[in-house]
């Protein structure tokens, strides 16, 4: 059974904060809605880390938007709609491709510097791309350079608070509404760790993804899967769990971090090799390493397979050494750390976890389908991506769901009533007795879910991953913890949980949800959307109504 809360508190008891809007998450997403409420409204950002950890700091490939005069947004649309194989909504899609062109004109008014060809902006391409669209800073350090510049915004603002350092630990509801969040302060700075209770008239959650859910995974320590598990328990409607897009080239080296190598090496011309030296994906695709990322993912497991050989290798010793040092500064230090030339040696790689295509359920203004949460980025499922995301589209995302996300809550918060008042809710946890190594738990998990919930997926396999993460369930959830790394480990079963029932459900094979046993799509029975829901008031999992997808048909569009 799915506990409500993860902790016992008594409000009449407890420590309180009131703010107009409570932004959940410190990445992109949660930094442009904080910038969209209204000045005259009160804002509080929580993030359980510093601001700077987030997946969008770390963001090296860049944000696609039309700019270029050979481009069009017909072009951009067309991509997203291939990309997504048959599931994207497109009105949403036209929406966010329609809006890039005005938030970057808008990241550039806040200072982001991105990077320069001859006195104009400098445009990459990347797999699934049509044109080049893809703007960068500092070479490979996009996400950095748009972060900087858009927390120097917030912290600016005279209305928006940051509380950093401090974990949400669940959604507070209320007569059927979010009323805000119950949070622990975390880090060193905090001398009080008691649980606070955030009361808000507006709440969004922009929390990021859940990367860490696997072992291998481009996402920073943060990506635990926190808001769609928060979510989950207070009922909010999830969508599309079993969509997990992996990196395909993610550095492999014993003993180092699993370093993303960005598509936009791919980009610029480096080759895939085997461990023979072979160049094989002409053979599993004509846009060979241009192509999708499910596609370069799935082609890369399979030739491990033939191989017998646990990675791949990128080969960039046939294109310009300077220009490649110059272009991905960062990738050549890390790549030198293990005595690795990038110019000239063979880097080994293999796909990891690297974005939650599916998440909390919104609608074109970042709603969910419970009153007064709303939800943007990597956290959410707003029907851009389909069943796969095209590279760069998440920084283009967050900037509009975000955009939209905190304008739309903003209003409803100065529709409301003006007074706040703490309401009565009390939550009384069961403790389990049972010992164990939270630290043990979570690498198992990690490691299942890399073994049987990875880029390819069966009904055998499937089916042994739901029942071990039932059996670390049922004692680890039933436990009370009074640390980050406990709710962390709840919030990842939660979330594991959600995407192998979805996977297990879809008995098909589309975008990047691979079924062995399936390997076909199948759009007469499968071009729909999976949702799943808690029933808070028992706490029992039920799947939702499958909804058909609003998908525009790809031939319809008209090429530039």
């Amino acid at each position: 059974m799915t506990p409500r809360y993860l902790l016992p508190f008594d409000s009449r008891r407890s420590l309180h904060r009131f703010a107009d809007v409570l932004i959940i998450g410190g990445g992109l997403a949660g930094l442009r809605a904080a910038n969209a409420v209204s000045p005259n409204q009160s804002v509080l950002v929580v993030t359980k880390d510093q601001l700077r950890e987030s997946s969008s700091n770390y963001a090296q490939g860049g944000i696609a938007s039309v700019i270029n005069p050979e481009d069009c947004f017909n072009s951009h649309i067309r991509d997203t709609l291939v990309a997504g194989a048959n599931l994207c909504d497109s009105e949403v899609v036209e929406m966010v491709v329609r809006d890039g062109p005005q938030r970057i004109e808008e990241l550039i008014r806040w200072g982001t510097q991105f990077d320069e060809f001859e006195g104009a902006i400098a445009l990459g391409r990347e797999g699934g791309h049509s044109y080049q669209r893809i703007l960068h800073a500092h070479g490979d350090a996009t996400g950095r350079e748009i972060m900087r510049a858009v927390i120097e915004r917030t912290r600016n603002a005279e209305n928006i608070e940051i509380l950093e350092d401090t974990f949400t630990v669940d959604l507070l509801t209320y007569e059927g509404k979010c009323r805000g969040a119950v949070v622990v302060g975390c880090g060193e700075k905090n001398e009080d760790s008691r649980p606070m209770m955030v009361w808000a008239k507006e709440t969004i959650l922009c929390t990021g993804g859940s990367g860490q859910v696997y072992r291998e995974s481009t996402n920073p320590p943060v990506a635990t899967g926190d808001g769609t598990a928060l979510a989950y328990r207070a009922g909010v409607e999830l969508r599309d769990m079993e969509f997990v897009q992996f990196h395909p080239t993610v550095l492999y080296i014993a003993g180092s971090s699993r370093s993303l190598i960005t598509e936009a090496v791919r980009g610029e011309g480096a080759y895939l090799v085997d461990s023979e030296g072979h160049r094989f994906m002409p053979e599993y695709d004509s846009r060979a390493e241009l192509a999708p990322r499910d596609i370069v993912s799935q082609s890369i497991v399979r030739q491990m397979a033939r191989t017998q050989h646990p990675s791949v290798y990128l080969d960039l010793s046939h294109l310009d050494g300077d220009r490649i040092r110059e272009r991905f500064p960062g990738i050549a230090d890390v790549c030198a750390r293990f005595g690795l030339d990038l110019t000239k040696d063979r880097i080994p790689v293999r796909p990891g976890a690297h974005y939650a295509i599916g998440g909390v359920t919104v609608d074109r203004q970042g709603r969910t389908s419970l009153p007064g949460l709303w939800a943007a980025g990597e956290a959410s499922s707003s029907g851009l991506h389909g069943a796969n995301r095209l590279a760069s589209n998440s920084l283009l995302e967050g900037l509009v769901y975000g955009a939209y996300a905190g304008e739309a809550a903003s209003r409803s918060a100065a529709e409301g009533p003006h007074r706040m008042l703490a309401q009565r809710i009390q939550s009384a946890v069961k403790n389990s007795t049972t010992e164990f190594d939270v630290a043990d738990v979570r690498v198992s998990l990690k490691s299942l879910m890399g073994r049987l919930v990875g880029v390819e997926r069966s009904a055998e396999g499937l089916r042994e991953a739901g029942n071990s993460i039932h059996s670390f369930a049922a004692y680890v959830m039933a436990h009370q913890f009074d640390t980050v790394g406990g709710w962390e480990l709840q919030n990842m079963i939660t979330t594991a949980q959600c995407m192998v029932a979805a996977a297990q459900a879809r008995t098909e094979s589309r975008g990047v949800h691979f079924r062995t046993d399936h390997p076909e799509s199948d759009d007469e029975n499968w071009r729909r959307h999976l949702t799943i829901q808690v029933d808070v008031n028992g706490g029992h999992p039920r799947r939702g109504p499958l909804q058909t997808s609003s998908t525009l048909q790809i031939d319809s569009l008209k090429p530039c």
